[in-house]
């Protein structure tokens, strides 16, 4: 079993919020509630990096493309190398729901 670092009764609570969530529809419900835009826009442009990255761009492109850092592609590429595999996971999981429609 996993452990986190960030473990605690409140993002226990955060964790458990978005496993709930039933369609993208709720998400944006709760994003909207939970953050302001830019904090969604910086979660949201990590992802897209994280995909990019997996896809093979190069930090060139990615930064033309999302506007990102690239101290933030740097972070991104070192979690999807060395981290806790929430990328990896999550994407597979996106590409897998993408070829079943």
């Amino acid at each position: 079993m996993y452990h986190s670092k960030q473990e605690s009764p409140q993002t226990d609570l955060l964790c458990d919020a978005l496993v709930a969530l039933e369609s993208r529809e709720e998400a944006y419900r709760l994003l909207d509630d939970l953050c302001t835009i830019a904090e969604v826009q910086a979660l949201a442009q990590r992802l897209e990096v994280a995909r990019m990255l997996r896809g093979g761009a190069t930090y060139q492109e990615i930064v033309r493309q999302t506007g990102a850092s690239t101290a933030t592609i740097s972070r991104v590429n070192r979690c999807l190398q060395y981290g806790a595999e929430g990328y990896g996971r999550v994407l597979n999981r996106m590409d897998k729901r993408k070829e079943e429609c």
